[in-house]
């Protein structure tokens, strides 16, 4: 999900429309994201070691 995505004004017309919405949120508040696992090597790059490792170009 886009980070404004979850800034955005929402503006709800009629009961049914909220009604959804909250049935949503309640429903994606019960999921839980799935486990991610890696099947090539990787390693983590943080702060400056990304500017250095993008210097080059």
């Amino acid at each position: 999900m886009a980070t404004s995505s979850i800034t955005q004004t929402i503006i709800l017309k009629d009961r049914k429309r909220s009604q959804q919405l909250i049935s949503a949120l309640e429903n994606a508040d019960k999921k839980r994201s799935k486990e991610v696992t890696f099947s090539k090597a990787h390693r983590e790059i943080r702060g400056e070691k990304i500017k250095e490792i993008f210097k080059e170009f």
